[in-house]
């Protein structure tokens, strides 16, 4: 598995973003996919993953938000994210499990990093 993320920039309170990562790797059995974000000086949190079957799982503060996808065929997982705030500001890592997670919210469930986009939105 090897990710890529892109997709980060500069943007203006209550603007959109979609980041993109892909696995290189194109590993088959890639499990759960998803996007965590670290804040400087803060710790790293999880914001949405989303397993093989397509189904979704949201951090309640980005909820209505953000909506997280894939493309299996790609090895892809989107995370496009709208109504952005100044608190969204962060670097978001993509992750990946090829095995599956329990615990979602769990940084260490996953086994695989991408190298992390910025988002900077700005008030």
């Amino acid at each position: 598995v090897q990710l890529q993320a892109s997709g980060g920039g500069l943007v203006q309170d209550g603007g959109s973003l979609r980041l993109s990562c892909e696995d290189y790797g194109r590993t088959v059995s890639v499990n759960t996919m998803g996007w965590f974000r670290q804040p400087a000086g803060k710790e790293r949190e999880f914001v949405a993953a989303i397993d093989r079957s397509g189904d979704p799982l949201y951090v309640q503060a980005v909820k209505g938000r953000f909506t997280i996808s894939r493309d299996n065929a790609k090895n892809t997982v989107y995370l496009q994210m709208n109504s952005l705030k100044p608190k969204d500001t962060a670097v978001y890592y993509c992750v990946a499990d090829l095995l599956g997670v329990e615990w979602y919210t769990d940084p260490n469930e996953y086994d695989y990093w991408g190298q992390g986009t910025k988002v900077t939105v700005s008030s």
